[in-house]
């Protein structure tokens, strides 16, 4: 089971967008237009990724004879036209013209203008508003969102668990982070899994399948992949070991894609590596194309309590999930060796091919799409 609901960036526009100009703090005139540093390069960064993007801002007294929607529409379009020249819009824009003293329900931190937000179908939980006020982080917390406080100067002060940032390149690089992370539920009559991947690694890992043989070899994946992983898994183990094995494998190569994103910055390509007599070969491409290629014999029918012949029919249905190359190729004496020399071998390549290079948004690839 998956969360389809939309993610949200709020994104206030004065002071965090553009500088806040003093004393009248409204940007009222093309002079008074001025990029907070970092602002476009870090928005573009963001324009990719899996939120509904959405301006939220309190201008006060927008509309009267001191400060006439006139003076105010240049600007901000021109904004607007340069965010759009990085690739960068808003889905949404959410502007409130009402005075600090009118108390209205509209004027932030309140929620009355974010109504459509609040309906349910969206998924606020793991949604941010963007801003430069305690207001912003308040409005977080009225929304049942996350915040993301951008301190420049560091002059504020903060208690909770609020993100506090001192440049936009810092808030790209952590909701950039944060992104590739994802959960999977898989509940049949035969297994019930849940696995969560967390492809930075932020989270601690743990592993129970039922069969210690298999969750040995997928702590490797863990653990040489750089990648956190939480899987837990009940199956028919008194059936077959069949079941658990193929259902884990699908719900860890759908999680590993979800996690992905749109792939932007990754390495994409992984990987060989020796274990004592064993020489393991994994081959991987993230390109979104399925190939499947094992050349691996073994010569015991069990290793602990985990059948030898279901390792290829784990990597094989990994494949099919994650929507990849993997061509896999290993040779040995020892039969353990040999398994975990090829998971070992598996998780860097996997590490290498998801690596993101901080601050490349491009696809690696010459056709623009995976």
């Amino acid at each position: 089971m998956t969360n389809n609901k939309k993610k949200v960036l709020f994104i206030d526009r004065d002071g965090t967008i553009l500088i806040e100009p003093m004393p009248s703090e409204q940007v009222d005139s093309f002079d008074k237009m001025d990029f907070v540093e970092g602002a476009i390069s870090a928005l573009k960064s963001l324009a990719g990724l899996d939120y509904e993007l959405v301006l939220a801002s309190n201008q006060d007294g927008l509309g009267t004879k001191a400060f006439p929607y006139e003076s105010f529409i240049g600007p901000h379009n021109l904004m607007k036209r340069v965010l759009k020249s990085e690739g960068f819009a808003f889905d949404n824009e959410l502007i409130d013209d009402s005075f600090l003293e009118d108390n209205s329900k509209n004027r932030k931190p309140n929620t009355g203008m974010f109504t459509k937000y609040l309906s349910g179908a969206y998924d606020l939980a793991n949604s941010y508003v963007i801003g430069d006020r305690l207001t912003d982080v308040q409005l977080a917390a009225n929304l049942g969102a996350k915040a993301i406080l951008l301190d420049i100067e560091g002059k504020l002060s903060i208690t909770d668990d609020t993100f506090v940032a001192r440049s936009w390149m810092e808030i790209a690089e952590y909701l950039r982070r944060n992104c590739r992370r994802a959960t999977i539920e898989r509940n049949t009559s035969e297994t019930q899994i849940k696995i969560t991947v967390d492809l930075d690694g932020r989270m601690d890992s743990s592993v129970s399948t039922g069969l210690h043989f298999f969750d040995h070899m997928l702590d490797q994946i863990a653990h040489h992949g750089g990648i956190s992983l939480q899987i837990k898994a009940t199956g028919d183990l008194q059936v077959d070991e069949h079941h658990t094995i193929e259902d884990v494998a699908i719900a860890l190569g759908t999680a590993i894609r979800q996690a992905l994103g749109n792939k932007a910055g990754i390495g994409r390509y992984g990987f060989a590596l020796p274990m004592d007599e064993v020489d393991a070969i994994v081959l991987m491409d993230l390109g979104g194309r399925i190939d499947f290629a094992w050349d691996v014999c073994f010569t015991r029918e069990f290793v602990g309590d985990t059948p030898t012949e279901m390792f290829r029919h784990f990597f094989a249905s990994l494949a099919s999930a994650l929507q990849c190359n993997l061509h896999i190729q290993a040779k040995g004496e020892n039969n353990h060796h040999l398994a975990e020399g090829i998971f070992k071998a598996f998780a860097r390549s996997l590490r290498a091919a998801v690596a993101q290079i901080p601050f490349n948004y491009d696809l690696p690839s010459s056709k623009g799409v995976l």
